[in-house]
């Protein structure tokens, strides 16, 4: 906060006013990038209809957003992570932009041509922002020049999610598909 404060050219006081803690400027900090992510995908979004483009391209702007904030990612991480941290996005704290980045991925969802069951469709956005939390996760750890090893992982990844929606839908698969998404039903309530 205070090195915030001086660069701000405010007292650490008057930061207090604007953010009463830490917690509230991390999460100012998660709805700003949060901003530029929504704004950065939107030419996308609004022309392109193949669910593995969009999921791509959503998932790559996310890092590509948060490059400029790399280096300070990892000691955000470790608060995050925490359980009982205000900050975690699984808590109660977090919901209302949690519920912003779902609605995004209900939108790629929705904005694609893909034939995806209603029983699927319902937890995907769910799914999706798990996943994107994931390749965060990895690209905190991604020491390659330019982070180019996580935009590898989410060009290999994203195609492998949507075949594996798509193979969902063989009769085969149904009992299992209703096991999956029983777990997720169960997780999301508990």
């Amino acid at each position: 906060m205070r090195a915030i404060a001086d660069r701000a050219g405010v007292s650490l006081g008057s930061s207090y006013h604007y953010f009463p803690s830490k917690e509230h400027l991390v999460l100012e900090f998660y709805r700003h990038t949060h901003e530029l992510h929504a704004v950065a995908i939107a030419p996308l979004l609004s022309r392109e209809r193949d669910l593995a483009t969009r999921l791509r391209g959503t998932v790559r702007a996310v890092v590509i957003t948060c490059e400029p904030f790399h280096a300070v990612a990892g000691s955000i991480f470790s608060t995050v992570a925490n359980p009982s941290s205000p900050l975690n996005p699984f808590g109660g704290t977090a919901r209302p932009l949690r519920d912003e980045v779902l609605q995004l991925y209900a939108d790629v969802v929705s904005g694609s041509d893909a034939r995806i069951p209603r029983d699927i469709a319902e937890f995907l956005p769910l799914v999706l922002w798990l996943y994107q939390m994931g390749i965060l996760y990895f690209w905190i750890f991604d020491s390659s020049p330019g982070r180019l090893r996580t935009l590898e992982v989410i060009d290999e990844t994203t195609d492998l999610i949507v075949r594996l929606i798509s193979l969902a839908n063989l009769p085969v698969l149904r009992g299992s598909r209703k096991r999956i998404l029983g777990l997720i039903k169960d997780i999301v309530e508990s």
